[in-house]
């Protein structure tokens, strides 16, 4: 049994001038929840498209359960669908709209009704079933879309930004609802999203798309931790860039000239001596000490520039340098004001090489 249930190979659509898709391969295992993350423009929806078929690729081929699908009918796919707008029938009830993709595929009507009360109480809904779209919250709602797509046992979910009409709050409660229920029926399901910690709280593994590329697939924690590329580490949280100079290779540490200030920091594969890099750390992983404070690695002297209270954190904007600016965030226990002098520091196992 081949291990992947979805497979794009070699995708590229154009719209004219423009190419939505550029040579994407992506592949989504048997029973995972992957997350197909990037900013709008970027192709995500283009590469969903081409799954169900409401878009055919110009070149590559799509595989669903390792048949080539690529000029199969959407209807034909096994595919379920999850939309932004809900996308339920106002006049239909909550059981009705769960029933309508059974009674499309003719399925027998005393099977029918076993079928969706088994979905609605998979979201715990069975007591609405009489009532209708207009007499539910959002949250409500998109459940009755999840229950409407899984009714008929696709082979995949597939799920379009679900959670983005929804309100904050509402949002992160859905995202665990969703994870739960997929991770209990152990359905293969893909997820597309621009919300960076919608991803990184649902998925097994997240594909970060730019421009019409797929840029890093990795698990959120790699992605997170280990990003490839500027536009994983900028895109997915917060992140600090120092542009620098590799002045020497030492047992695998990168020594780096940032104007008069010197950071030692893991040498990534490809490093060269002489090499323009971008030193990457993120903000809560750097420290911020008194000026007093004995100096350790990759320690200097700085002054606050500014700062924000953001309730759990204070966010610190620190000058180290000419032309040399550190955010630092930290959980306030010890306080800094702007214009004082401090020490910065970015600890090696923290830092990472971009090489551009």
């Amino acid at each position: 049994m081949d291990d992947n249930m979805i497979e794009l190979r070699n995708v590229t659509k154009r719209y004219g001038p423009i190419v939505a898709n550029a040579n994407v391969n992506l592949s989504v295992r048997r029973g995972e929840l992957m997350t197909l993350l990037g900013p709008s423009g970027c192709g995500k929806t283009t590469a969903l498209r081409c799954i169900t078929g409401q878009v055919t690729p110009d070149e590559g081929r799509v595989f669903i359960d390792g048949v080539d699908v690529t000029d199969v009918p959407t209807h034909k796919r096994e595919l379920g669908m999850v939309f932004q707008n809900f996308a339920l029938f106002p006049h239909m009830t909550v059981y009705e709209n769960v029933e309508f993709p059974l009674m499309i595929r003719r399925v027998p009507q005393g099977q029918r009704r076993e079928m969706v009360m088994d979905a609605l109480r998979l979201i715990r809904m069975e007591s609405y079933a009489q009532h209708y779209p207009r007499q539910l919250s959002g949250g409500q709602q998109q459940r009755v879309g999840l229950a409407r797509a899984l009714v008929y046992h696709p082979k995949v979910l597939l799920l379009d930004e679900p959670l983005s009409n929804l309100d904050a709050k509402l949002r992160e409660e859905m995202r665990f609802e969703i994870r739960d229920l997929i991770s209990r029926l152990g359905i293969t399901a893909l997820y597309v999203t621009h919300d960076q910690a919608e991803a990184l709280a649902l998925s097994d593994r997240v594909a970060v798309m730019n421009a019409g590329r797929i840029e890093q697939v990795g698990t959120p924690d790699e992605i997170y931790e280990s990003p490839r590329s500027r536009f994983v580490a900028d895109f997915i949280g917060l992140s600090n860039f120092i542009r620098g100079k590799v002045l020497a290779i030492e047992r695998g540490m990168a020594i780096v000239a940032v104007n008069h200030i010197k950071l030692m920091v893991p040498a990534a594969e490809g490093t060269q001596v002489g090499q323009d890099i971008l030193v990457f750390i993120r903000p809560n992983d750097v420290r911020l000490f008194p000026v007093d404070f004995a100096k350790a690695e990759n320690t200097f002297e700085g002054v606050v520039h500014k700062l924000t209270y953001l309730g759990d954190t204070i966010d610190y904007r620190v000058i180290v340098a000419e032309g040399v600016q550190i955010r630092v965030q930290t959980d306030g226990k010890v306080r800094f004001n702007a214009g004082e002098a401090v020490k910065v520091c970015l600890p090696e196992a923290r830092c990472r090489v971009i090489l551009e």
